[in-house]
């Protein structure tokens, strides 16, 4: 993705961990290498956020800053400034990865695509390696990659809603037709529904909340690792075909007739 390898296919946020500890013991469970970081959040020490950048190992982990909070092209242009100084401050003088998010509905957190666009077009000018969330719109999809951005990011449904996948057609659509990465980001809520994502030919995922906010999230930090293996591996598999009629696992021939 964006000229660099990583192992695992899932990506995870950092927000919404009770401690920096349950954090970094989840992260670690879930093997996951890619890390959002809010931007804005950190730098104005919202509650939850004071010292988070400085809290995991920028050695281990590769870290996606994000525009959240941002409501507008031109706000979100210039916290994916800030975001690519602060990774350099911490040591990734090569990161210019940047998770874009538009975000001006405080109700459902769905995203504006027309200023997603516009502002990816401008990031990518800077050089940006440019993530954008999105709805599971396929052409905008197309429209983004088109501009140059490094992967597409449909949700599967609203953020932190834990409502599984609520657009797999539509999800299918972009997978289809996309050139670069498809990372199906926000919505997923449990081990079954990543999977199921992976199942849908999703290259990656991103999770948060499901993990954050589990009862344990160190298990569902590697719950969600497994699954997204699992996942991957089935798409790959090729799963059989669904049929109306029921096909006997057994061979019919040789059978004792009466």
């Amino acid at each position: 993705m964006a000229g660099r390898t990583f192992q695992s296919r899932l990506m995870t946020g950092s927000g919404k961990f009770d401690s920096f500890e349950t954090m970094r013991q989840s992260l670690a469970a879930s093997g996951s290498e890619i890390v959002t970081v809010a931007v804005r959040r950190v730098q104005t020490n919202a509650p939850g956020h004071e010292g988070l950048a400085a809290a995991l190992d920028w050695q281990k982990l590769w870290m996606l800053p994000n525009t959240a909070g941002c409501q507008t092209a031109d706000e979100a242009i210039r916290v994916a400034r800030l975001g690519r100084e602060m990774a350099k401050l911490l040591g990734q003088e090569d990161n210019n990865f940047v998770k874009l998010e538009v975000i001006p509905d405080p109700k459902y957190l769905l995203p504006d695509p027309i200023d997603t666009l516009k502002a990816a077009e401008q990031l990518v000018k800077e050089g940006f390696a440019v993530l954008p969330y999105i709805n599971a719109d396929p052409v905008l999809a197309k429209r983004l990659e088109e501009v140059g951005c490094a992967t597409v990011m449909p949700l599967g449904s609203p953020i932190g809603s834990g409502q599984g996948i609520r657009n797999a057609a539509s999800i299918q659509i972009i997978v289809e037709n996309a050139q670069i990465p498809v990372v199906v980001d926000a919505g997923i809520g449990t081990p079954s529904e990543a999977a199921y994502s992976m199942e849908l030919g999703a290259d990656a995922l991103l999770i948060n909340t499901a993990i954050a906010k589990a009862t344990d999230p160190v298990a569902m930090g590697r719950a969600m690792g497994l699954a997204t293996e699992a996942g991957r591996l089935a798409y790959l598999a090729g799963r059989i075909p669904v049929k109306t009629h029921a096909s006997a696992s057994s061979p019919t021939t040789g059978q004792v007739s009466h």
